[in-house]
């Protein structure tokens, strides 16, 4: 596609919200009939309140203990990065703490638990309107495939969590048409800035990963690839502030290379 001759300009075309058709859901219905409820007493966390120090401290982590993560870190993970604040009349809006274009909000998330405390380990799913997620499949279902699902990058299968973001494009399009595009990268980036923020504030480690195998992503939690599609993933693990110069690995080529 050659996106230098899409019209930009807003009032050149008529969307599905103008012309009158069906809202699409808000959110995705839950995928299996029991769901399991998260504890949100974040004010038993130890949470960094100095912003500043939160800024200058978050960086791209790879290095992971292996420690576990207790729930109620996976739950403030969760809620800071897809959380439901709000419902702008019956259905017409979700406000969330994150900010979305025209609050259109068309991720879904996902993500394979390895090492939290009183989940088993697989893939869930999150439904942000009840604050629960629910447990779609065990490990050994996944297990083959996790490596390859982010391009063998095999640092981040030392995290507790890998978090997985869906697009459902119609979410968005019903307002936006082709524009909505556009939006949901910039709406990506500010889901994941918060994953970045939240977890520096509570001690954990995170880094974004853009090199996902949709097809293999798709297919470990039951998506169709079309009308939703994976397109993002986030680790995130318990983290040793000592383990930092670790990181310096992944770097090596730069001086090797004289870069």
């Amino acid at each position: 596609m050659d996106y230098s001759e899409l019209k930009y300009d807003v009032e050149e075309f008529e969307s599905d919200q103008d012309k009158k058709l069906p809202q699409p859901p808000l959110v995705k219905e839950s995928m299996r009939k029991e769901s399991i409820e998260l504890p949100k007493n974040f004010d038993a966390l130890q949470i960094c309140s100095n912003f500043l120090d939160i800024i200058n401290t978050r960086h791209s982590s790879r290095v992971y203990t292996q420690e576990p993560m207790s729930l109620l870190e996976l739950s403030y993970i969760l809620w800071t990065c897809q959380g439901v604040k709000q419902i702008r009349g019956k259905k017409y809006a979700t406000l969330r703490t994150v900010p979305s274009g025209g609050a259109r909000h068309g991720f879904e998330l996902y993500f394979v638990c390895q090492n939290v405390e009183g989940l088993d380990p697989g893939t869930y799913h999150y439904l942000p309107l009840k604050h629960c997620i629910e447990f779609l499949n065990p490990i050994d279902k996944v297990s083959d495939v996790l490596a390859s699902s982010l391009c063998d990058q095999l640092w981040a299968l030392k995290a507790n969590v890998i978090l997985y973001f869906s697009y459902i494009p119609y979410r968005t399009e019903w307002r936006y048409g082709h524009l909505a595009h556009r939006i949901a990268l910039v709406d990506l980036g500010h889901v994941g800035e918060n994953i970045y923020l939240a977890s520096t504030s509570i001690g954990l480690g995170t880094c974004g990963i853009g090199a996902c195998v949709t097809s293999i992503c798709d297919e470990m939690f039951e998506l169709d690839g079309e009308n939703e599609f994976i397109l993002y993933s986030q680790p995130v693990g318990k983290v040793n502030p000592e383990d930092f110069a670790k990181e310096k690995s992944f770097y090596e080529f730069v001086e090797k290379e004289g870069l």
